[in-house]
């Protein structure tokens, strides 16, 4: 007589209660903090929940022994800088994680410099550690078509395009890669390397920020350093905003925060130069409507959007 063995003779269920997975999951915990920590974005927002059922009805089909094949989970992020691709590409990452598909959960953000090499031998082995440290998560290539350079004939990044190939198709189930990148530049290298077009079954444009999205964003960014616009400064920043927007070189939440940084480098100036005796914590929070104002936007002059500090970049 033949002993059942537990994995043999265990039901399956026959049914499935796709609200208690959802909050069992942690997906619900993700899809939150993604709606509280980014203003606006609704496209987008609404792009991951329908992902996160996509997925979630996956793994409820296999619980119950249905025929089910793992969906393909690469991606492409389309937009200007600025509006939260990176930010998003983390959040997908733990989403991924919470529901299985990957090991481990973690995001490794790089660029062409980190995949690419400058002789020949070099590219191989960078982009193999590049994936070895990605597998179990996520990886996210900003700027992706800078891999692409067909007039350089003596330009290594096609090799590295057909060791990413061959990866994504045959380590699916341990890697999902998201590229991402200026929406007319993505469409030109899909065009050019059809083989990522084939293996990308999620495309995501990100959207600019209105002006009303970009001030909030800039009073949530002051918020979370303990500081805050006057009512004065919040009209400047306003009209900051509108301004600033037309001028090159316009990055989104990335420029914002780059134009708080040295609005509170002017407010530490002034407090410093002007002050008399003791402040108080609303002297030292508050960034008044002299500390926006300084900017040369507002003399039709162009802010130096660089970075002030690493890290800053969402």
């Amino acid at each position: 007589m033949t002993t059942e063995t537990s994995e043999e003779s265990k039901e399956l269920p026959t049914s499935v209660d796709l609200a208690a997975e959802y909050e069992a999951s942690g997906v619900a915990e993700v899809l939150r903090e993604l709606d509280e920590e980014l203003i606006g974005l609704e496209p987008v927002k609404q792009r991951i929940r329908e992902t996160a059922a996509l997925l979630l009805v996956d793994r409820a089909r296999k619980s119950m022994g249905l025929s089910h094949e793992t969906p393909t989970l690469h991606m492409s992020f389309s937009g200007n800088p600025g509006t939260g691709k990176t930010t998003v590409a983390l959040k997908m990452a733990g989403l991924l994680h919470r529901l299985g598909y990957v090991r481990k959960g973690h995001l490794v953000s790089v660029t062409r410099d980190d995949l690419v090499g400058q002789y020949i031998g070099h590219t191989a082995p960078k982009t193999k550690e590049v994936l070895k440290k990605a597998m179990g998560g996520v990886l996210f290539i900003d700027e992706a078509y800078y891999l692409y350079k067909p007039d350089n004939e003596r330009d290594y990044g096609q090799e590295a395009i057909e060791i990413l190939l061959q990866v994504m198709e045959n380590n699916r189930d341990d890697l999902v890669v998201i590229m991402a990148g200026y929406a007319d530049k993505m469409d030109k290298f899909f065009s050019a390397n059809p083989g990522f077009r084939s293996r990308i079954a999620h495309h995501i444009e990100f959207p600019d920020y209105s002006d009303e999205e970009l001030l909030r964003i800039a009073e949530q960014m002051l918020d979370g350093q303990n500081y805050h616009l006057d009512e004065a400064a919040r009209a400047a920043m306003k009209e900051y905003i509108s301004l600033r927007r037309q001028q090159p070189h316009f990055a989104n939440a990335r420029s914002i925060r780059n134009a708080l940084d040295r609005a509170r480098l002017r407010q530490a100036n002034r407090l410093f130069t002007s002050a008399r005796g003791p402040l108080d914590a609303e002297q030292l929070s508050a960034i008044g409507e002299e500390d926006i104002r300084a900017s040369r936007v507002f003399q039709g002059g162009l802010d130096v959007d660089r970075p002030m500090h690493t890290g800053e970049q969402k």
